[in-house]
């Protein structure tokens, strides 16, 4: 316990001590939001990975999958690393820095609203990223409490209501330039601790081959079979939890899509390329942002695909129904305490680093998008034909104060949430990427290459993504479950918003192709 307590608080002085740093450089609202458009490609590398994984991952998504799909569930990490960050950051983050750098955009809803000329898609945009951030939030400070019940025996309450303590000090002092630089260290123990989890586990076990072995003896037990969708599990084979593609690959590809292309969509990951220096940033941030998301991802779904190996069963009868987020805090009590304690600062430091980047883009959304609109107002007041230049710096200053202000607001409703969860960790982020996703990733997209896409193609996938996950949530996900809904609220996205496009009043033409001069060669 000694070992634990010592770590940890190590590990959170030197993330306050990070914002205490940066905190000169977030005096403007450029600093606090984008680090002055100034990280470099290790660092926004890192931003994008932690950002990326989280609690969420390595305790709802590795223990719900691994249990569904056995070995099969890695898939999911191999598509976190090929889609959701070489591919994302091949084609998105080039057009993204150069676009948004061209039209002065700072966050995702300010781009729908310059993009396509349209103040209304900017207040809506911001709304909905709000809105759908909250329960995102609160599946990371589930997943995070319950290892930190498990490793402490403190109350998850207290818990949950700590690290939000915690998370609102660094970004508040520190902003955009603290949560990246915090980024980066959180992501060396990230990579350092996963792969040493790994071996130790897999080791009692006696070894991958052994392990493997265990799983494909493996065949669903009672209490899968007597839940709602055991249809998933009515041609299943022996040896299936061992497989290439699982017991359904259908669903585990829905799961890929989900949790791979969602990225593309989600203000939080897109902003990183708002960010970034320059192009050979970019070039470097590919690489190692792939191999990060490879090592983590990969590890965590990896991990948790021998959940069975370790938990008899994941029903909980006294609630009647399955406890997913207790699989992976279960398979990890026995572990020494040394690397318990590791294991609570690889979920620590994934999920601060992902919390921080949620808040950060709730608040930045909220302030610049809905409360501040007006653009000309970052370049100061105009007095007898002058720039007030000090008007100009005590608007900047009040941005930076309504944001922090803001960061406290959007963390108190998340915990909230999160102290009475109305799903499993899992869920919670299905609803949050469907809906957040399914509504941006079309439009924002195929807005930074196709000159056609029309400002009523972007208000139908607003309704559509958001539509979808609400009416299907409202009716208790009969139609969908949330992660299915959210996949094809993604895929569909793109239906709607090229069959709209080219029924719809085009954007002035003259517009569109100042927008697109940011693509030709200097």
């Amino acid at each position: 316990m000694l070992i634990k307590i010592i770590l940890t608080i190590v590990f959170l002085l030197v993330t306050v001590g990070v914002g205490i740093y940066s905190r000169r450089q977030a005096s403007t609202v450029d600093g606090f939001v984008l680090g002055g458009r100034n990280v470099g490609g290790w660092l926004t590398a890192f931003a994008f990975g932690t950002s990326y994984f989280s609690a969420v991952v390595f305790v709802g998504y590795a223990g719900q999958f691994g249990w569904k799909y056995g070995m099969s569930a890695s898939w999911i990490g191999i598509g976190n690393a090929i889609i959701g960050s070489l591919l994302a950051w091949i084609v998105l983050g080039k057009r993204t820095r150069l676009m948004t750098q061209h039209i002065q955009s700072r966050t995702m809803p300010d781009f729908f609203g310059t993009r396509f000329g349209d103040e209304g898609l900017r207040v809506v945009a911001s709304v909905i990223a709000f809105v759908f951030l909250i329960p995102y939030t609160a599946g990371v400070y589930m997943g995070i409490s319950k290892l930190f019940e498990m490793g402490f025996g403190v109350p998850y309450e207290y818990c949950a209501m700590t690290m939000a303590a915690l998370t609102a000090v660094y970004v508040i002092l520190g902003g955009y330039k603290a949560t990246a630089i915090n980024d980066f260290i959180q992501g060396i123990i990230m990579l350092f601790g996963i792969t040493t989890v790994i071996a130790v586990v897999l080791n009692s076990q006696g070894g991958l081959t052994e392990a493997v072995s265990k799983m494909a003896e493996l065949t669903p037990n009672t209490d899968d079979l007597t839940q709602k969708g055991s249809a998933l599990y009515a041609a299943f084979q022996p040896g299936d939890f061992a497989s290439w593609f699982g017991p359904n690959p259908l669903s585990l590809f829905g799961v890929v899509v989900l949790t791979s292309l969602g990225t593309w969509g989600l203000p939080q990951m897109v902003g990183k390329f708002y960010s970034i220096t320059d192009e050979a940033a970019i070039k470097r941030g590919t690489i190692i942002s792939t191999i990060f998301a490879l090592i983590v991802s990969g590890g965590c779904y990896f991990l948790g695909s021998f959940g069975r190996l370790f938990v008899p069963t994941a029903f909980n009868a006294e609630k009647g129904k399955f406890v997913y987020d207790n699989i992976v805090p279960t398979m990890l009590e026995t572990l020494p305490d040394f690397l318990i304690a590791l294991v609570l600062l690889l979920v620590l430091s994934a999920s601060m680093s992902t919390l921080a980047g949620l808040v950060l883009t709730s608040s930045s959304t909220m302030t610049l998008d809905l409360i501040y609109r007006d653009k000309k107002a970052l370049a100061g007041e105009v007095v007898d034909g002058e720039i007030d230049d000090i008007a100009a710096e005590k608007i900047e200053r009040r941005k930076v104060v309504v944001m922090r202000v803001l960061i406290v607001f959007f963390i108190v409703i998340s915990l909230m949430i999160a102290l009475n969860p109305p799903q499993f960790i899992a869920q919670l982020m299905g609803i949050s990427w469907g809906a957040l996703a399914g509504a941006f990733l079309a439009p924002f997209m195929l807005g930074l290459y196709w000159k056609g896409v029309t400002r009523m193609a972007v208000w139908a996938c607003f309704i559509w993504g958001v539509g979808l996950t609400v009416v299907n949530m409202l009716m208790g996900n009969s139609i969908l479950n949330p992660i299915d809904c959210g996949a094809v609220a993604m895929v569909g996205g793109f239906v709607v918003v090229a069959i709209v496009s080219l029924v719809t009043p085009k954007l002035e033409e003259k517009k569109v192709d100042n927008i697109f001069e940011c693509y030709k060669p200097s």
